[in-house]
């Protein structure tokens, strides 16, 4: 079984080729400064970002997982949205994604967070047949309107 663990400063080496992958499998191109910049979130105990690393048995890094937490407007405590998860190729089937899941689910419960939730794309099958036995699926379509270009 994967190990869990919080990101710590030390991590960024074991982190950046798994953001980097992430960002390839979406096909998204971010600048430089902006993974800079998303890591210092992440490791900065003052920003309201979390995130978590899966290490296999040989204590190599397998996958991340990113996420937050915003007031709701139907519930008294708050929502924890996953942002980002990941895991690398190689390692998929292992149960990283499984643990990735559990330990934010964990972490949104001891934060007294009402719901986890996540987005994938619709033809992400090989994640949705995880999400699918972990979670239920709203029926919900997502919309957005980029505000910076």
């Amino acid at each position: 079984m994967p190990q869990i663990r919080a990101l710590t400063p030390d991590d960024h080496d074991r982190w950046l080729p798994l953001w980097r992958g992430y960002l390839e499998f979406y096909e998204a191109a971010l600048g430089e400064e902006q993974t800079v910049l998303t890591w210092n979130r992440l490791v900065d105990p003052q920003f309201p970002v979390h995130g978590a690393l899966a290490s296999d048995h040989r204590g190599h890094a397998v996958g991340l997982v990113h996420w937050l937490t915003h007031p709701a407007t139907w519930s008294s405590g708050p929502y924890c949205y996953l942002e980002d998860l990941f895991v690398a190729p190689a390692a998929r089937g292992s149960g990283a994604g499984r643990a990735l899941i559990a330990h934010v689910t964990q972490w949104a419960r001891a934060h007294d967070a009402a719901k986890v939730y996540w987005l994938t794309r619709h033809d992400n099958a090989t994640a949705r047949a995880l999400y699918d036995r972990v979670a239920h699926s709203t029926g919900f379509v997502h919309y957005e309107i980029r505000t910076d270009s």
